[in-house]
């Protein structure tokens, strides 16, 4: 079956020379091969290639002989000894390559095919190739059942660094495993996070971008398509390959294909207008000269192996004579068609040369190292040196060019992102699912979607995010809350009500206005203390009384600034002591008037038990109470300045906690029952004298008050921070300023404005009223002094006798 397929295909070297030692060598000369039909009733024809003849194949090939002439010139590398090569043309194709590695295993003279059988050992000591890791996984199977060392200067799949599938391959290049991490560094380093995965559907291709996939998914790089396919594939899938490309969002293609498979897939790329797209390649098409005339890959950037400068080779190249390239069909094709058009002069093949030092090591079996490069294996047949690519940029010269130029290196042994650092562009273009979610809010995952596809949500209430693309927000602690960008954390601003707002320089004023009328009044009523209007009116409860609401005027600045561990408990405890105090006054003078017109029984003798000392003493107990209540509340439960963030969760309320919230009801709820038992006294004591309207005073005064302070307490229990202590700071003023408006403005009006009412006269009225024996002197006068007036000129409410009311116990109205 061997001798049958030789015979049917069997074709000379493309390039040869006799030695002691042959080496073989298997490179790409063209990309096409001309199919020929079997009908399997007369010999096949062998196999044609076809197409342009591949400037890089060719390269390689005057790279090869250029290696084996320097071995040769130098005696002591192989003294007596010389070396020979036989380079066959794999035209891009597996069958090809597998049937050079048949002719160089078989032994045979290449032009003349025998009958005879295979010998034990081939004429070839070894085979350099072939480009593509396809092309050398097939040869490889053939070359090592004879055991013939095969060393590739481009096979990267990393396939091929298994031994016991592939013991006698070797390479000049690193596997893909270094590529694919080199790849995904240059994507991490620029900040794409949603590309496009193309590759070639081979050996190379698809091991390859495994290898990518692999790195890219722990560097968090997301594939939104992976698609493969071969130069064989039908037109079809080419196009289908292409409308991906076109329609996908990813604007950023690492493309792991051969030159050869890339070419194929270009007429179906260009037929239509198509986003700008960002190539990156692998080596295999990425100094691809023929690629330069597609504008498609301007600005691609990708790796290239590292080159090395070969002394003489240039030279090497440049002497070739039209005579010897007549000798060669392969060169003569070259000469004719492309010689001075395109950069066959490039002298950085130094992989090949290398390649065929090693198979001269082969021979000595020693390592070495030739012009700076040094040779060795590792035990998987991969070089043992680190791993150092060329980072290429496809840019546009000044004449409007693509060209190719060196913009970094990546080196795989430096620590890890260190590798590489190149320097392309100002602005990096753009390639991600979404747009990079800002501090101030985290990515949220789109549902079906790769993680690199997310959403951006702001950070909830009291939560911040530092960085770009946040996963998560963390909440501020508790006294500090989120500037409006959500990006950092700002102390909470600390609310009260603080003497320099507008709010508290108006309570202030009013406070200060209202202990200056009172202090006003005080000193109308000191200066006509012998008035009638005044003695009618218990001056001495009066008088108790203004102090009393100057005390309920101050009290109320306690509640303004910043709340101290002694303002707290200041506030609370002085306001409640103050109204308890002015309202037993006012309770004592309804009392007093309520008796004094109510007790009317003849020989009565009620009011002198609730004399002057008697209601001293009334107004002592009623605020003793309060006094005792607060100082319980003092000692086992005192307010206390709080920092509330319970209510606000972006600022901090500054108030007085009660401390006990039952004493503070209790102070308030005791107030209430007095004014409640003033307001009732008061209403039944409504109907006095017609010019003495002492009690419906005080019942306006205590309606106003019980108004105020029903109406407080929901209030109260509403209002939030600093509106909280204002409003009862207003309850505060409203009930002094009610107090003393309903009952001392009208005797100040009549003291100042109407001094002819301010007699006793008026004051009692104009009905007549039937006396007994006692005398009703002492009702306006002091005890020292007499006068008499007519009983008929006193008319007051009591028990009825022939429509005149007798009075009793009118001393006790003045004093």
């Amino acid at each position: 079956l061997f001798n049958i397929a030789s015979k049917s295909i069997s074709k000379p070297p493309i390039l040869s020379k006799e030695g002691d030692f042959v080496i073989g060598g298997v490179f790409s000369f063209h990309s096409q091969v001309r199919t020929v039909q079997h009908n399997y009733t007369r010999q096949p024809e062998p196999t044609q290639c076809m197409g342009r003849l591949l400037l890089t194949g060719l390269s390689f090939a005057r790279a090869m002989e250029f290696a084996i002439k320097e071995i040769n010139s130098k005696q002591d590398l192989l003294p007596n000894i010389t070396l020979g090569y036989q380079i066959h043309d794999s035209c891009t194709v597996i069958p090809m390559a597998v049937n050079a590695a048949f002719q160089l295993a078989n032994g045979q003279d290449a032009e003349i095919v025998t009958d005879a059988s295979c010998p034990k050992v081939a004429s070839v000591a070894a085979v350099v190739g072939d480009s593509t890791s396809a092309s050398s996984i097939g040869m490889s199977r053939i070359l090592g059942l004879f055991g013939i060392s095969q060393v590739s200067h481009l096979a990267t799949c990393s396939c091929l660094s298994n031994k016991q599938q592939y013991p006698t391959f070797f390479r000049t290049v690193h596997s893909d495993n270094f590529q694919a991490a080199a790849l995904a560094h240059v994507v991490k380093y620029f900040g794409w996070k949603w590309i496009g995965a193309v590759r070639s559907d081979s050996d190379y291709g698809n091991s390859g971008m495994a290898s990518f996939l692999r790195v890219a998914d722990k560097e968090g790089i997301c594939i939104e398509y992976s698609v493969a396919f071969f130069k064989t594939d039908p037109q079809s899938k080419l196009k289908q390959v292409a409308e991906i490309i076109r329609h996908s969002t990813a604007r950023v293609i690492v493309a792991f294909v051969q030159g050869t498979d890339l070419r194929v897939l270009l007429p179906e790329l260009i037929k239509e207008p198509q986003p700008r797209l960002q190539w990156i390649g692998s080596e295999a098409w990425m100094i691809e000269p023929d690629l330069l005339n597609f504008g498609l890959f301007a600005g691609a950037i990708g790796f290239s192996f590292e080159a090395f400068a070969m002394p003489g080779f240039r030279q090497f190249l440049l002497d070739l004579s039209a005579i010897e390239a007549s000798q060669t069909s392969l060169v003569k094709e070259f000469w004719e068609d492309t010689f001075g058009c395109n950069s066959f002069t490039d002298t950085s093949q130094m992989r090949v040369v290398n390649m065929v030092y090693k198979v001269l090591q082969q021979l000595k079996k020693v390592n070495f190292t030739v012009n700076g490069y040094s040779v060795m294996f590792n035990s998987n047949g991969d070089p043992a040196n680190g791993a150092i690519y060329e980072l290429i940029n496809w840019q546009v010269s000044k004449e409007g060019r693509l060209q190719f130029v060196t913009v970094g290196h990546y080196d795989a042994s430096q620590p890890k992102d260190h590798e590489c650092h190149p320097e392309l562009w100002r602005i990096v273009p753009a390639s991600v699912c979404n747009e990079n979610c800002p501090p101030g809010t985290r990515k949220a995952a789109q549902k079906g979607k790769p993680i690199c596809c997310y959403d951006c949500v702001a950070c909830g209430e009291g939560e911040i995010s530092y960085h770009t693309d946040s996963p998560d927000c963390v909440s501020c602690p508790d006294e500090f809350w989120p500037n409006s960008q959500r990006d950092k954390c700002l102390p909470k601003p600390i609310e009260f009500l603080a003497w320099d707002e507008v709010l508290g320089i108006i309570l202030t004023v009013c406070s200060i206005t209202g202990t200056c009328m009172v202090i006003a009044v005080s000193g109308i009523f000191y200066r006509h203390r012998t008035s009638p209007i005044v003695r009618a009116n218990n001056s001495e409860l009066s008088f108790l009384l203004l102090f009393s609401l100057t005390l309920c005027f101050l009290c109320s600045l306690t509640f303004i600034g910043r709340p101290t561990e002694s303002s707290c408990m200041l506030r609370h405890t002085a306001f409640g002591i103050t109204f308890v105090l002015c309202i037993s006054c006012i309770l004592v003078k309804t009392i007093v008037v309520l008796m004094a017109f109510r007790a009317t029984l003849p020989g009565s003798n009620v009011m002198k038990w609730f004399g002057p000392p008697q209601q001293r003493m009334t107004v002592v107990g009623f605020s003793s109470v309060q006094v005792l209540v607060c100082i319980l509340w003092l000692v086992l439960s005192p307010p206390f300045p709080i920092k509330n963030m319970s209510h606000y969760k972006e600022r901090i309320i500054l108030e007085c906690n009660l401390g006990s919230a039952g004493a503070f009801w209790a102070v308030l709820g005791y107030i209430g029952v007095l004014a409640v038992l003033c307001f009732v006294l008061a209403f039944l004591a409504r109907k006095l004298p017609d010019n003495f309207n002492e009690a419906k005073f005080i019942t306006f005064s205590m309606l106003i008050f019980c108004a105020v302070w029903i109406t407080f307490i929901p209030a109260y229990v509403s209002s939030p921070g600093k509106f909280t202590v204002a409003l009862e700071i207003f309850a505060i003023l409203a009930s002094s300023f009610g107090l003393m408006t309903c009952i001392y403005f009208p005797k100040c009006y009549i003291i100042l404005l109407k001094p002819e009412q301010n007699t006793k006269k008026h004051l009692m009225g104009k009905n007549r009223v039937v006396g007994r024996e006692q005398s009703v002197e002492k009702l306006f006068l002091p005890p020292h002094k007499s006068t008499v007036f007519n009983h008929s000129n006193l008319m007051l409410p009591g028990r009825k006798r022939h429509g005149t009311i007798e009075v009793k116990n009118e001393q006790f109205l003045l004093h």
